[in-house]
């Protein structure tokens, strides 16, 4: 059962289910969400569930775009404009930037042990300067992207700009950061969805935005594609990837429903 911070106000119960667990202990799970007022969502275990995974698409879109010289209020301002509840980050920071890399590290070791290529993401160098070099490792460090003082944020670290920042404020373009964070998740979700790890479309969407402060505007991550209009989707997607790198591909299952006219539901 996989709580989200701050717990007394987050709604969302994730409910991991592994291959052995009963029927009735998923029930057993849903009844406890209900009694304490919870939202459950049920999906398959696998390595991230399905919020942090996605989430992390989130966090790590941020990261390369402040790699790519965006300034960083610019990328705040337009997640907050966008309908995100927080900066992605802001957020990067409450998570812990090196938490995060290390259950990078964890995930490539067990990538070699496993046989499989490990993607490389251009936030990568971004996290490691910032935890290696700069020793800012996140709020609960004391700095991260964000300084704080007696543990209270009061703006972003000026060393963002001076290491990264090689883009006029003026020149950046909003709604092209905006859909860079929708759509990566978005894609994420549809893999979740392929993979197994989502049982169901309705799960996604109130998962996301009940758990992981998806834009309410958009009905949730599956039904943002739906909304967009799912050819579009796809070519919009296809015009990212080939600007920004393969993680923006869409997934051959998304393709073919956007050929046959398929909606998520």
């Amino acid at each position: 059962m996989h709580f989200f911070s701050p717990v007394d106000k987050m709604p969302l119960l994730e409910i991991v289910v592994g291959e052995q667990t009963s029927d009735a202990a998923i029930a057993k799970a849903v009844d406890v969400a209900l009694q304490i007022k919870k939202t459950p969502i049920v999906v398959n275990d696998s390595r991230g569930f399905f919020t942090s995974r996605v989430i992390g698409t989130f966090m790590g879109e941020a990261a390369a775009m402040l790699g790519e010289g965006i300034p960083a209020p610019s990328i705040e301002q337009a997640a907050l404009q966008a309908g995100y509840p927080t900066g992605p980050l802001a957020l990067f920071d409450e998570v812990s930037l090196t938490l995060a890399r290390r259950i990078r590290e964890a995930s490539r070791e067990a990538a070699a042990a496993e046989g499989w290529d490990f993607p490389e993401h251009p936030s990568y160098p971004v996290i490691d300067k910032m935890v290696v070099e700069f020793d800012r490792g996140g709020r609960a460090a004391g700095a991260g992207f964000y300084d704080y003082t007696d543990g209270k944020r009061v703006g972003l670290w000026s060393g963002l700009g001076e290491t990264w920042q090689n883009v006029d404020p003026q020149d950046v373009d909003l709604t092209e950061l905006q859909e860079r964070m929708l759509f990566v998740e978005a894609i994420d979700s549809v893999r979740c969805f392929d993979e197994g790890v989502l049982r169901n479309v309705p799960d996604a969407n109130i998962g996301s935005i009940f758990g992981i402060g998806f834009p309410p505007w958009t009905g949730g991550v599956l039904q943002y594609i739906n909304g967009y209009g799912l050819a579009e989707f796809v070519a919009r997607a296809r015009e990212l990837a080939a600007a920004f790198g393969p993680r923006f591909d869409p997934p051959a299952s998304l393709v073919a429903r956007a050929e046959s006219g398929e909606q998520y539901v």
